[in-house]
């Protein structure tokens, strides 16, 4: 397999850039202070197509299939949305990953006609709601609960760190719930769909986070929610599995968040070891700054690779090609360690580089240094990548 990006991948990534730098870059700064998630912007990512580009015409999508690369293009616009903002990034992996894909493939035909125009259009967005407080890496510990009455789902629970869950655009929560017990004794977990509005469910106050400011995440809670039977997603008892499929996707968009992250911080380090000046020249000539600039080079290419590998194994799937599920799931958790674990320490060298002005605020390189942690730990921590690579190994770790 060949990870060259084509001429069409090249001149969408300057186009989403361009978008990038217009509409985005110059605004960043104020809304991570104001913990401001700009619903306008979201719908200008829609209306430029980022949200549908794995999504078919018929829902107003690019109806671009794996043979054109569509996973990869998505890749490509979250790594340069996250490339001048991170929140930015996480929204848009967000309302495609775990917003849209799920809907689109595990839905019937009335649930994606719907729910998908809206979301695909980018005038509304979507959560996932999965984690819970004693539920992160061992969601099949889920305790929310769902039981059918007189044809309706009623719903209990609590979820936690749920992203585009409760802006003033978010129109459904996906949510795992046990909605019965199988023959062995294990939970048995489905997917149901949860309008913003319904009865018994609420969006808490908003997290106070480290970083990741301008992005939406709530707490959710459920008390007797009640939604219609036919908002199962995808066959009863499926639920834990169908997650799991869809993490695997995610893993290799965060990556590409990653990415972002590591270009974002070799590009300022670069500019300020040129400009500032120190004993008669710029700090740039000092072997001990520039071979950590030269390290994070190697980081991002490296990062790049893995992440593009993996994302063209995923449209290679899509597109009917032998490439196994196994082998996809290994790549991508290889990728998302490998990119998320280089972010924070990319963010870490530039911070480095910048010396006490890395510690203001005015300066972007902060905002990274703060937004990067967390792609260690979502969408499956660091450890729980090791994990899975080590079971790829045929390793019987637990």
């Amino acid at each position: 397999m060949t990870f060259e990006l084509s001429p069409e991948h090249e001149q969408f990534r300057r186009s989403v850039r361009d978008f990038a730098q217009a509409e985005i870059a110059p605004h960043a700064a104020q809304w991570d202070r104001d913990h401001h998630f700009p619903t306008d912007v979201v719908q200008k990512m829609g209306a430029l197509g980022l949200m549908g580009l794995t999504a078919p015409e018929e829902f107003g999508g690019a109806g671009m299939a794996g043979e054109d690369g569509g996973f990869t293009s998505l890749c490509l616009a979250i790594e340069e949305i996250g490339r001048v903002d991170q929140s930015m990034g996480i929204t848009l992996e967000a309302a495609v990953g775990l917003g849209i894909n799920p809907i689109l493939t595990y839905g019937t035909e009335e649930q994606k006609q719907a729910w998908l125009p809206d979301l695909v259009s980018g005038d509304k967005v979507a959560g996932f709601g999965l984690t819970e407080p004693g539920a992160g890496s061992d969601a099949g510990a889920t305790k929310t609960k769902a039981v059918l009455d007189d044809g309706e789902w009623v719903v209990n629970g609590a979820k936690q760190f749920i992203t585009n869950s409760g802006s003033a655009i978010t129109s459904l929560v996906t949510v795992t719930a046990r909605t019965g017990e199988r023959p062995d004794g294990r939970p048995e977990i489905s997917t149901i769909i949860v309008p913003s509005g319904t009865d018994g469910f609420v969006a808490e106050k908003a997290y106070d986070k480290l970083g990741w400011h301008a992005s939406d995440t709530h707490p959710l809670s459920f008390a007797d929610a009640r939604v219609p039977e036919a908002n199962l997603l995808g066959e009863r008892g499926r639920g834990y599995a169908q997650f799991l499929a869809t993490l695997d996707d995610g893993r290799v968009a965060i990556a590409a968040l990653a990415v972002g992250c590591i270009q974002a911080c070799l590009d300022m380090s670069l500019q300020y070891a040129g400009e500032r000046q120190t004993f008669g020249g710029p700090i740039g000539r000092k072997q001990g700054l520039a071979f950590q600039v030269s390290d994070l080079q190697v980081m991002l290419d490296a990062s790049r690779l893995l992440t593009y590998k993996a994302a063209a194994m995923k449209d290679a799937m899509d597109a009917g090609s032998n490439v196994s599920t196994g082998a996809f799931k290994q790549a991508a958790a290889v990728a998302k360690l490998y990119a998320t674990e280089s972010a924070v320490t990319a963010t870490r060298i530039a911070t480095q580089i910048f010396g006490g002005y890395g510690f203001m605020e005015e300066y972007p390189v902060v905002r990274f240094y703060r937004d990067a942690k967390v792609l260690e730990i979502g969408e499956g921590t660091s450890e729980v990548q090791r994990m899975l690579i080590a079971r790829g190994l045929g390793l019987p770790v637990e």
